[in-house]
């Protein structure tokens, strides 16, 4: 008996548009209840299977997923799970979504696949719709986000670590690095309630970074940059 051999191709960020197929918008975000759609686009020349996956996550000091079945305390309906999407078509998906406890957040993973397999190699792309659902009210300005040490640079880096001992799911909005008139910019990330973050920041610049600068909805926090090893 033949074996089949299955690879899966996770890709957690933007950067899925370098594939045939695309699911959009990647990231949205809510106040109090989600009512959105996601669009799913085949660019190929065959038909393609596709199988929604709804996902809880949390999120690791490093930055990377860990995936788990959608919690129950979160409730989500979809208008489609499996469908088909014919080669250079767009298809839609429309969902509902709310949760006993705010802030919420999940994935929907579209698994694309070929709806013929062959022998041999069999590719199934999984590509995220991320939501987070907020609370109605703002979120506190005197955050209870922190930095756990001091921020260094060492080895052409800016290396810091953050903590968020609060209920709130917060986001960094842009994290920058500046050095009198040099500044170097970096995508944000989510910072869960009770979880922390390790972050490194590449410095190319022949003078020493002296402030980071961390971007928030409602506030920034700003924090000298301290040499360190290398």
């Amino acid at each position: 008996m033949s074996m089949r051999k299955l690879l899966v191709l996770g890709l957690l960020a933007a950067g899925c548009c370098g594939w045939a197929q695309t699911v959009s918008p990647v990231i949205v975000e809510y106040k109090a209840k989600a009512e959105g759609r996601i669009s799913l686009v085949n660019n190929t020349l065959v038909p393609l299977a596709v199988v929604l996956e709804p996902k809880s996550f949390s999120i690791t000091p490093d930055g990377n997923g860990v995936y788990r079945d959608l919690d129950p305390e979160i409730h989500l309906k979809l208008s489609s799970m499996s469908f088909r999407i014919d080669p250079g078509q767009t298809y839609y998906v429309f969902y509902s979504a709310t949760a006993d406890k705010l802030p919420a957040w999940f994935t929907v993973y579209a698994v694309f696949s070929k709806l013929q397999h062959a022998q041999g190699l069999d590719v199934r792309i999984l590509l995220p719709h991320t939501v987070y659902i907020y609370p109605k009210k703002p979120l506190s300005k005197t955050s209870q986000v922190a930095f756990k040490n001091a921020v260094e640079y060492g080895g052409g880096k800016v290396v810091f670590d953050l903590t968020n001992s609060g209920p709130d799911l917060t986001r960094v909005r842009e994290v920058k690095i500046t050095s009198g008139s040099k500044s170097v910019a970096s995508a944000g990330f989510p910072l869960l309630p009770g979880e922390e973050r390790h972050v490194e920041v590449k410095w190319t610049e022949a003078e020493p970074p002296e402030t980071l600068e961390l971007d928030f909805d409602h506030a920034t926090m700003k924090q000298p940059i301290h040499a360190g090893g290398q």
